[in-house]
């Protein structure tokens, strides 16, 4: 348990830093952000008011559909923000198209490997993460996750927000390796036994 909890930590810690590069590097953000934003213009509602609602909205649906929250729900929450925070002011907010395209892009594989960790560790999950989860007996979370991603996005935009380069590209690929990043990061006690899955070899029936 004390391993999985440092995991949960430290893959909200990253993530978090993924956030920060990506908002440093002005080339738009992953769309559950672009969301937010698009309703806290929309409503006049404010950031912290609009996040509560929607969060709170798509952890019930999660819990009502068998995936209730845990205490990653709370560590991530709770981490991320006061991440972003520091880390934020300490970045070098790039002038050139090139520099913030490479910071933009350190950003998008760091928070992929970020939100992998953190879920892998299986304690609890945010609420972009735990309604695709909730998702995965009819679709799996890679594409449940990209779909959430990909409508957040449209509604944000539709709402108001900006939309850039960088947001179609987490739309398009951090459901993809988050999938192939979070089985090699599952702690190996959690992991399934593929032995266990096959079948009893049959008895042979004497003569």
């Amino acid at each position: 348990m004390f391993r999985r909890l440092v995991q949960l930590v430290i893959g909200c810690v990253v993530l978090s830093v993924g956030v920060a590069l990506l908002l440093d590097a002005r080339l738009g953000s992953d769309g559950y952000s672009t969301l937010l934003n698009g309703l806290t213009l929309a409503t006049g509602w404010s950031f912290l008011t609009v996040t509560l609602v929607v969060g709170v909205t798509l952890l019930s649906m999660a819990w009502a559909l068998g995936r209730p929250p845990g205490i990653g729900t709370v560590v991530q929450t709770v981490i991320v923000g006061a991440t972003v925070n520091a880390v934020l002011p300490m970045l070098p907010g790039p002038e050139s198209l090139a520099m913030r395209g490479l910071e933009s892009l350190a950003g998008i594989l760091i928070l992929a490997v970020g939100v992998a960790a953190y879920l892998a560790a299986e304690l609890g999950a945010g609420p972009a993460e735990a309604a695709a989860q909730s998702w995965e007996r009819w679709v799996p979370f890679r594409w449940g996750y990209t779909a959430l991603q990909g409508t957040s996005m449209l509604v944000g935009w539709l709402c108001g927000a900006d939309v850039g380069i960088s947001t179609l590209a987490i739309v398009l690929v951090l459901g993809w390796l988050v999938d192939r990043l979070q089985p090699r990061l599952t702690p190996a006690h959690l992991r399934e036994d593929p032995a266990l899955e096959q079948p009893p070899e049959p008895v042979p029936e004497l003569p």
